[in-house]
């Protein structure tokens, strides 16, 4: 059982990603609808997988993957930035931050399951 936790301020786009994602056996999910709730779930429970927004209106994705990658225990964390921001530089500023992967929506649901297969069998191996 992998644990994904998806972060969104969107309950619309947080659905859709769960959605996509139930193909996958094995996933468990559990949502976050701001930067600041996601950083206090990950303080509290383990994760393998973080699906993240870019834009939410307290603390941004791109904090938020910074915390991430600030703490030993979650220094592994794979992370996909899931955001309308398809321009370079929030591409370049995610993945210099840490982000394992960068999407813009909308995407398709084989996208996102393929890169979510991709991070997870390679954490496993």
């Amino acid at each position: 059982m992998a644990d994904v936790l998806v972060v969104d301020d969107s309950k619309v786009m947080r659905d859709m990603v769960v959605a996509c994602l139930r193909p996958y056996p094995g996933l468990s999910f559990t949502h976050a609808s701001s930067g600041l709730e996601a950083i206090e779930r990950l303080s509290l429970q383990p994760y393998d997988l973080l699906v993240l927004d870019l834009n939410m209106p307290d603390i941004g994705g791109i904090e938020v993957v910074e915390f991430v990658r600030g703490q030993d225990r979650l220094r592994e964390l794979p992370i996909i930035i899931v955001t309308t921001r398809g321009d370079e530089a929030s591409r370049t500023r995610a993945l210099a931050a840490g982000a394992s992967r960068f999407m813009t929506k909308p995407f398709t649901p084989d996208a996102i399951l393929s890169e979510v297969r991709g991070l997870l069998e390679g954490r496993r191996a």
